[in-house]
């Protein structure tokens, strides 16, 4: 796999140091640098909504930091583990753990890499038939960590198995796992996170990411889903689905199957996002809502709001629904039909161009495209504004959207 950027320190104190508190959009990710990748050589952490820039992880007063690393008081995650309570803090340095397996069974736990990722890297079946990390723990938070590898008897392991309530995560990376994460329960937060050829274990089973029905809510933003093995980029069956400003793709090799896959519908936004498929896609849809039956006693609703979707497969559905969709503003490049199942669609595109460099994946808008001022204001569903505020910015960012008054069609605004 390859190295992945980090933020650095100078850059982490301007996050820290005022670059908008108080204003979203004073938020200027060109800031960061061009890799735009969170962590550093020391620390990094959380953003809460909206991009507020409170970045840096406040500890509780009176926390209790654990170290593991070489060196340390604890040689191993799991070593902290045993003996970690509700409340700590667990600093773990960059570098490798080979085969070890932990379970956090504490509430309100942060544990974190520093000095770069800490790599949880499995070589052999994970021993406890489950993942790399279970989680436990009621609101853990999870900032700067790799898991690679697991692998499980009934080929169904995890790089983080979710079994408590509440679970966030932040710039971590999940690669060739069988799941990436799988589990959740309460609301479960993935923001600017990589997932990378996960689901090697039974063919088409296994996804990027599984996300559980006891979920009350999913959101997944500024994050890069891709390559998932047959199984989807991001599978999940939670009561409501902020899908919002991530990057999902086969690229030009993937043969993952749907790009998102809201199993049992619920309320879902789906909004800002670059969803792509390749000519070697598993299967010719790229967004299906409630494919395995509606959800009883949730709202089942889907809102499909200024995205680019690309077709490399020249032919089947952008997005299936066994629910009533509402689409507005969202490009469609490639064949297939652009919706399948109850709904509307207003001021979409179908183009057969107007992208920088579609076979690069660049899909920002070029200066002649149809797609320039041709969105209309998509409103607000359920109080919650469909308006694009930011824009995926690659590798694993987000910026701004600019505003010139007329919204564009699509996951980019035009400069």
């Amino acid at each position: 796999m390859p190295a992945h950027p980090r933020l650095t320190i100078a850059a982490l104190a301007l996050l820290a140091s005022g670059c908008g508190d108080s204003d979203p959009a004073s938020f200027d990710g060109g800031a960061l640098g061009g890799d735009g990748r969170i962590g550093t050589e020391a620390d990094a952490g959380f953003f809460p909504t909206e991009l507020d820039c409170a970045a840096i992880t406040n500890y509780p007063a009176g926390s209790n930091v654990l170290e593991v690393g070489p060196g340390k008081t604890y040689a191993t995650p799991s070593e902290a583990a045993a003996v970690a309570v509700d409340g700590d803090v667990v600093e773990i340095a960059a570098g490798e753990y080979t085969n070890d397996t932990a379970t956090w069974s504490q509430d309100n736990l942060t544990l974190r890499g520093v000095g770069g990722f800490a790599h949880l890297r499995a070589t052999k079946l994970v021993s406890n038939g489950k993942g790399i990390w279970v989680v436990r723990g009621d609101d853990v938070r999870i900032e700067n960590i790799e898991f690679s590898g697991a692998k499980v008897n009934d080929e169904n392991g995890a790089g983080i198995r979710a079994e408590g309530t509440g679970l966030s995560i932040c710039n971590g990376y999940f690669h060739g796992n069988e799941n990436g994460i799988l589990g959740g329960a309460g609301e479960v937060l993935v923001e600017y996170s990589e997932f990378d050829h996960n689901g090697v274990g039974g063919v088409g089973q296994t996804h990027n990411m599984y996300i559980n029905e006891a979920t009350t809510k999913f959101t997944l933003r500024h994050s890069y889903s891709h390559h998932a093995e047959v199984g989807h980029n991001v599978k999940t069956r939670a009561q409501e689905n902020h899908i919002l400003y991530n990057r999902i793709m086969d690229e030009a090799d993937g043969n993952s199957s749907y790009a998102i896959d809201f199993s049992n519908g619920g309320l879902s936004y789906v909004i800002g996002n670059l969803l792509q498929q390749s000519p070697q896609a598993d299967n010719s849809t790229m967004v299906r809502y409630g494919a395995e039956g509606l959800g009883d006693a949730r709202i089942n609703e889907l809102y499909v709001v200024n995205n680019t979707f690309v077709n490399d497969r020249g032919s089947g559905n952008f997005v299936v629904t066994a629910a009533p969709a509402i689409l507005i503003n969202n490009l469609f490049v490639g064949g297939g039909e652009m919706l399948t199942g109850e709904g509307t669609t207003t001021t979409n595109l179908e183009a057969a161009g107007g992208l920088v460099d579609r076979e690069n994946f660049d899909y920002h808008l070029t200066a002649d495209s149809e797609a320039i001022g041709a969105g209309s204001d998509p409103g607000s569903a359920r109080d919650f504004a469909l308006s694009p505020m930011h824009q995926y910015v690659h590798p694993i960012w987000a910026e701004p959207r600019p505003d010139d008054g007329q919204l564009d069609i699509g996951a980019y605004e035009a400069e």
